[in-house]
């Protein structure tokens, strides 16, 4: 009996530790996504067809709300939950890199360029004149999963690592991780959202390859957005990263990695981590707790970087046209 108190507490505490180390941004995304999730399920919403990216909708009602309401709802505790997971290591690692402000700026390019990759992949399927493939224009997907994959491709480049370990399954080359990720899920959870996770890869690879530089700020308007008058008592909180890495990282792209930096896998990182959480034996629990954690590790990696990121998860299959903005009325829903 006195050893499950002892184990109660330190999972508490590891718990906690844990929260506390994640930056003000990220923790803010994983608390918005659980309370939605826990909004919906105290008042039984389920009409994600309301809310999802529909790229039919965008198009022909031009619902340009969409690609930033779809990442935010997610369809079960396991999507949810999985998703979070994995924002939580990968999401402090880059907020540390960019700065609190710079990061979320990313995030909402993010969020625009998978929706806008999205309904044009989707519009070009739709329509092309030698196998028109109108389904894709009817698919109806929620979850954050889209932007993650993004993130992932952004810490890639960041990584000298040459060869990644997907789950400790395998190991695969550095450049063809994301890919190697897509096609897992893929097999795991057939219908998850293959054209939202293949967005949110291509958004990643144009991101680090400058595409977007046209959106971001200097460092100096960053820092005049950080110094508002409004903005000083979340500033001065400890999770809120100012500037990023010391201040210094430029907005420009693209940029390599350095060498020296050492940060190892998030996915495998959140395994390891999870792995941690479990009762272990009396004699273990003195080491527990110095398992190195990826906001650390990431936090040694190359300030050159300017910034950069729906489940990883299932779906719910609906018949193929959408006739009405109810769940009931059709629509392929998929958990991205």
């Amino acid at each position: 009996m006195r050893g499950n108190v002892v184990t109660e507490a330190s999972l508490s505490t590891r718990a906690n530790q844990w929260w506390a180390a994640v930056p003000c941004v990220t923790a803010g995304v994983v608390f918005l996504c659980t309370a939605i999730y826990v909004i919906c399920l105290l008042f039984g919403y389920d009409s994600f067809i309301q809310v999802c990216l529909l790229p039919k909708y965008i198009v022909d009602r031009v619902q340009v709300y969409r690609p930033y309401t779809s990442i935010v709802f997610h369809a079960s505790i396991l999507h949810l939950v999985f998703n979070m997971l994995a924002l939580a290591p990968i999401g402090s690692g880059l907020e540390r890199i960019l700065g609190s402000v710079r990061y979320l700026h990313v995030l909402f390019i993010m969020a625009t360029s998978n929706a806008l990759i999205e309904v044009v992949i989707a519009y070009l399927a739709a329509y092309n004149p030698v196998h028109p493939y109108p389904g894709l224009m009817y698919e109806c997907g929620i979850g954050f999963s889209g932007v993650i994959f993004s993130m992932i491709v952004m810490e890639t480049s960041l990584n000298p690592v040459q060869t990644r370990s997907v789950f400790g399954f395998f190991s695969v080359p550095a450049k063809w991780y994301p890919w190697a990720l897509l096609v897992l899920f893929q097999l795991l959870m057939p219908r998850a959202s293959l054209l939202g996770h293949l967005a949110g890869i291509l958004s990643g690879f144009a991101y680090t390859y400058g595409l977007f530089n046209c959106g971001m700020l200097s460092s100096s308007k960053y820092a005049a957005v950080e110094g508002l008058p409004c903005l000083a008592p979340l500033v001065r909180r400890p999770g809120f990263i100012v500037g990023g890495s010391g201040g210094t990282a430029p907005s420009s792209l693209p940029s390599f990695p350095m060498p020296g930096s050492n940060s190892v896998s998030s996915f495998r990182a959140v395994m390891n981590r999870i792995q941690g959480w479990l009762p272990q034996a009396r004699q273990d629990s003195t080491t527990a707790d110095e398992t190195s954690t990826p906001m650390a590790d990431m936090a040694h990696i190359s300030t050159r970087f300017p910034g950069r990121g729906q489940v990883l998860g299932s779906s719910v299959s609906t018949p193929a046209q959408v006739r009405s903005p109810v769940l009931s009325g059709g629509g392929i829903f998929n958990n991205q």
